[in-house]
């Protein structure tokens, strides 16, 4: 990923922990919290890019990611294989920041 995706990704994270009052709580409990939505987020976006690449592009990727690859490689390459896939990434970040609030509601 690139440095700026990472960015915006942990800006979003930063922002939804303060729209939660999460970081009102113990730092034990924030970390532990931080990672659980963030393992929620990642497999989101993980599945949202399988499902966007079909079936060729899976085969692609599962070539692509047996040998030793760089993250920014495989970034690139959804990329390349999926339109506006920046927008599509944060687009789920923003569903899910919208239905954590809801929930925290």
């Amino acid at each position: 990923m690139t440095e700026e995706h990472n960015t915006q990704q942990a800006d979003a994270l930063n922002q939804l922990i303060k729209d939660l009052g999460i970081d009102t709580l113990s730092q034990d409990k924030q970390n532990e919290l931080i990672i659980k939505m963030t393992e929620v987020l990642l497999k989101r976006i993980f599945l949202e890019t399988m499902e966007k690449l079909g079936e060729s592009g899976r085969e692609e990727y599962e070539k692509m990611s047996e040998g030793e690859v760089e993250p920014q490689q495989v970034e690139e390459f959804f990329k390349e294989k999926i339109a506006n896939y920046d927008e599509m990434v944060q687009g789920i970040i923003e569903e899910f920041r919208g239905e954590m609030v809801a929930a925290n509601k």
